[in-house]
C-alpha cells in the first residue's frame, strides 16, 4: 500500500484555501493545516478530516512541516500595514528555508498573472517577487499565475458585483479599456489540486486564465447580462486616481479602500496567459466566463458562499484576541439583562441571526448613518451583511463586527471592524437556573486616548435607543419561535 501524500496547507481559513482543502480530502491526501486561530476553521466540515497546528508563519515551523511532501503557500498580506509588500517577501524566504529544513519535495503558490517586463503594480509585484522568493531555493517551484478569480465571495468578484448592481452610470478611470483573462474559482482549484498531487511536474511558473479574455468595461457589462440588469454606462475619465477610486470602491462595495487600492492600482495591467504551458501541463480550462458568472451569482443568491475574501487574516479583517497596548484598563461599558421562558439555544439561535437582511431590532435609521459615515471614513459599513442569514462561526463577519467566540447556547462576541478611535465589541452571554434563561448583553468599548472617550460620550445618547430595544427583540423573537 503506497503512502498517502502529505500536504501543509498555508492559508487554510482564506478564500481560496478553504475550498482547496476538501479538494484535496476527496483525492485521498493527508492534508495538515497551519492557522494562526484555530477557531476560524474549527466548525468547518472538513475539519476532521485535517491535521490543525497552531501557529505564525513567521514562528518556528519545523512541527508544521514534519513529513511534508507538499508545502501549499497561499498566504497573501496585501494592504497588511505599510511595508506588507516588504514583509511578504521576508515571509517567504522564512518559509522556503523551513521547507528546505524539513526535507519538503514541492512548493505549490498561487500569485498573480502580469508581463514582469513591464512596471507592474506594488501588488503584482509583490506577487512575483514571493514567487521569486520561493523559487530560489533548491526545492522545485509549482507557481501558477492567476489574474480575476470569479466565484461567489472572491475580492475581484465582490467588488465587480457591487458596482455593477448598485450603479447604472459610472465615471471610471481609463483602466476600464485594460485586458484581462478571469479564471473560473473551480478552474482555479482544478489546476492547484493537479500542481500538488502530481507524480512528476516541472517546476517554473505557469500562467492560468479562462477561455475569454475581456476588458474590464466587458467584465461589467456580462455581468449585468447574467444579473439581468439593464445596460450599464460607463463613463471613462483620466483624472480619477486609484486612491480616489478606492475610496469610491470602499463606499459603494464590501472591499474596505485599505484592500481596493492595491487591486485598483493592479487594474492597469494587462493580465493575460502568455503561452500555453498551463492547458499543457493541467488541460484547458473548463468553465467559460460567462458559466462562471452565473455560478457565482447563483451561489451569492442562494446564500452558499462556503468561503469570502473577508475570511483572509489580514489586518483590515482581524479579530482582536489581545488588548492593544495603548488601551489601557479604561473600558466603557453598556450593559443589559433580561431574562425570559425562552431556551437558552432558542436565544442563541436568535443572537446569531442579527444583522444582514434582519437588521438589528432597534434604531435601524441610526445604524444606516452609523453604516453610511463608516463607509466615507474608509470602513467596511454594513453593506458586507453575512455569510449565512441564519447561522455564524468564528471569523464571519456580520455587517461590520466580525465573530470572534461563538460558543452554541453559552456566548457569542462580536469585534467591530468600522473605523473608530478605540476598540468595540459587542456580547452575549447566555445562563440558565432551569427555570428561566438569562440573557446579558454588553457593549464594550477601549478608548484611545480623549479623542476615544469623546466619542463613546456623543453617541451615549443613541445608545439608549438601541441597545434597550435590541436586547428587547432578541427576547421577542426567541419567545415567539418556542
Amino acid at each position: 500500500m503506497s503512502k498517502k501524500l502529505q500536504v501543509l496547507m498555508t492559508g487554510a481559513s482564506g478564500y481560496v484555501g478553504g475550498r482547496l482543502v476538501p479538494e484535496l480530502i476527496a483525492r485521498n491526501v493527508e492534508v495538515r493545516c497551519l492557522v494562526r486561530t484555530p477557531a476560524k476553521i474549527a466548525i468547518a466540515p472538513w475539519h476532521d478530516s485535517v491535521e490543525i497546528v497552531s501557529g505564525d508563519l513567521r514562528g518556528p515551523l519545523d512541527v508544521a512541516l514534519k513529513g511534508i511532501d507538499v508545502a501549499v503557500y497561499l498566504v497573501h498580506g496585501i494592504g497588511d500595514g505599510p511595508d506588507w509588500a516588504a514583509q511578504e517577501s521576508t515571509d517567504a524566504e522564512h518559509f522556503r528555508l523551513a521547507c528546505e529544513a524539513a526535507g519538503v519535495k514541492r512548493i505549490v503558490y498561487l500569485g498573480g498573472m502580469g508581463d514582469d517586463k513591464s512596471a507592474l503594480s506594488v501588488h503584482l509585484r509583490s506577487r512575483h517577487d514571493v514567487g521569486a522568493v520561493l523559487a530560489a531555493g533548491p526545492i522545485p517551484v509549482v507557481e501558477l499565475r492567476a489574474a480575476v478569480i470569479i466565484g461567489s465571495g472572491s475580492a475581484s468578484f465582490e467588488m465587480l458585483r457591487y458596482l455593477v448592481e448598485v450603479l447604472p452610470v459610472m465615471v471610471t478611470p481609463k483602466w476600464v479599456k485594460t485586458r484581462s483573462q478571469p479564471i473560473a474559482i473551480s478552474d482555479v482549484l482544478h489546476y492547484m489540486v493537479q500542481a500538488i498531487t502530481a507524480d512528476k511536474l516541472e517546476a517554473g511558473v505557469y500562467e492560468i486564465g479562462g477561455p475569454d479574455v475581456v476588458s474590464y468595461a466587458e467584465l461589467m457589462a456580462l455581468y449585468a447580462e447574467e444579473a439581468g440588469l439593464t445596460k450599464r454606462r460607463l463613463i471613462p475619465v483620466p483624472v480619477l486616481t486609484p486612491r480616489l477610486s478606492s475610496h469610491w470602491v470602499g463606499i459603494v462595495t464590501p472591499v474596505p479602500a485599505s484592500l481596493a487600492r492595491p487591486l485598483i492600482e493592479s487594474l492597469v495591467n494587462e493580465v493575460i496567459v502568455h503561452d500555453d504551458k498551463a492547458i499543457k501541463a493541467f488541460g484547458p480550462p473548463m468553465r467559460t466566463l460567462r458559466d462562471a458568472i452565473h455560478l457565482a451569482l447563483g451561489r451569492s443568491q442562494a446564500n452558499n458562499v462556503p468561503t469570502s475574501f473577508t475570511d483572509a487574516d489580514l489586518q483590515v479583517f482581524r479579530p482582536y484576541t489581545t488588548d492593544p497596548r495603548w488601551a489601557g484598563g479604561t473600558v466603557l461599558v453598556d450593559k443589559r439583562e433580561r431574562s425570559t421562558s425562552a431556551s437558552p439555544s432558542e436565544i442563541y439561535n436568535t443572537i446569531s441571526g442579527i444583522g444582514g437582511a434582519k437588521g438589528w431590532y432597534s434604531g435601524g435609521w441610526l445604524w444606516y448613518i452609523r453604516g453610511a459615515l463608516d463607509r466615507v471614513w474608509g470602513g467596511p459599513g454594513l453593506r458586507r451583511g453575512r455569510r449565512d442569514p441564519y447561522s455564524i462561526k468564528v471569523g464571519d463577519f456580520v455587517d461590520f463586527w466580525r465573530v470572534t467566540e461563538a460558543d452554541p447556547s453559552r456566548r457569542i462576541e462580536l469585534h467591530a471592524e468600522m473605523r473608530l478611535p478605540g476598540e468595540a465589541w459587542l456580547e452575549w452571554e447566555i445562563t440558565s437556573d432551569g427555570t428561566f434563561t438569562h440573557v446579558v448583553q454588553r457593549a464594550r468599548f477601549k478608548p484611545r486616548g480623549l479623542l476615544g472617550r469623546a466619542y463613546w460620550y456623543s453617541v451615549l445618547p443613541f445608545h439608549l435607543f438601541v441597545f434597550p430595544g435590541m436586547l428587547k427583540g432578541v427576547i421577542r423573537d426567541a419567545e415567539s419561535n418556542k
